[in-house]
């Protein structure tokens, strides 16, 4: 059956040509990106001259309802957020029966392609650099009640030192529950799938920040061991970690998480200048 799926995208999900024009506005450059359930082109917006990002749902997901209603949730969350850092949506439309939105393109390259292919490093000040920037972006989201979901090296954009957030298609946007006045009687359950999705926002952030420390280590053992003993990294940058991935009291809020990612730059600081 998975075979016969494969084939089947395989013929139905060909990507758009180089050159054709997109809801008489938006003229194909090239494909930037594939997904599970979108294909993602740079175009030329021939009104601005500026470069556009189109995303596409995919052709043989159009009548999978699941699949279009997180097409269309990704659309929503995008229409709501206002930042710097993440991509501003333009607008959604059809086009022969295919569904589109169009966002601002943003120079630069992925973090996971940096590593991988750029083979860049960060030192432990550097990655902790980056996890405050994350930090803000993923406080200004939860202040909106969104939630990411879904943030991986992958989906974070770094160019000039300057850090931007990327697909959303996982996120969710739920609604606080306010505990004087709940609305109904399962008020209880949608609070506990906020603060679930909250924490996992917070794990992520975890793993993203371990991994970058990851970079600069070289492996002298042939037996893997515990990243606590694999590492060498102040206790503030433990602390912080462990919190983040769980293994100690997890965190609320993000003004607690931002207290102790202060406090292990701080570190970081007196550590230079001794």
């Amino acid at each position: 059956m998975r075979t016969i799926r494969k084939f089947y995208q395989f013929f139905v999900d060909k990507p758009i040509k180089k050159g054709e024009v997109l809801n008489d506005h938006y003229d194909v450059l090239r494909v930037i990106g594939t997904g599970s359930y979108g294909i993602v082109y740079l175009c030329k917006d021939l009104e601005t001259k500026e470069n556009r990002v189109v995303k596409q749902l995919r052709p043989s997901k159009r009548r999978n309802k699941k699949v279009v209603e997180m097409f269309e949730n990704e659309i929503s969350v995008l229409r709501v957020l206002n930042h710097e850092s993440i991509p501003i949506l333009y607008e959604a439309f059809l086009n022969n029966g295919h569904l589109f939105y169009v966002m601002s393109f943003i120079e630069g390259d992925n973090l996971e392609d940096q590593i991988f292919f750029g083979k860049k490093t960060f030192n432990e000040k550097k990655s902790l650099l980056i996890l405050s920037q994350l930090l803000e972006l993923i406080d200004y989201l939860h202040k909106k009640d969104i939630y990411h979901q879904d943030l991986r090296i992958p989906n974070i954009l770094l160019t000039n030192n300057e850090l931007f957030l990327i697909d959303f298609g996982l996120s969710k946007h739920k609604v606080a529950v306010d505990p004087f006045h709940p609305s109904s009687s399962s008020s209880p359950n949608k609070q506990k799938d906020i603060i679930e999705m909250r924490q996992q926002d917070y794990y992520d952030l975890g793993e993203i920040l371990l991994y970058l420390l990851y970079t600069t280590y070289s492996s002298k053992n042939k037996k893997a061991l515990p990243w606590t003993e694999e590492l060498s990294l102040e206790k503030e940058t433990i602390y912080l970690l462990k919190r983040l991935l769980q293994i100690e009291e997890h965190y609320s809020n993000t003004s607690e998480i931002s207290t102790d990612l202060q406090d292990a730059l701080l570190k970081q600081k007196k550590r230079c200048m001794n």
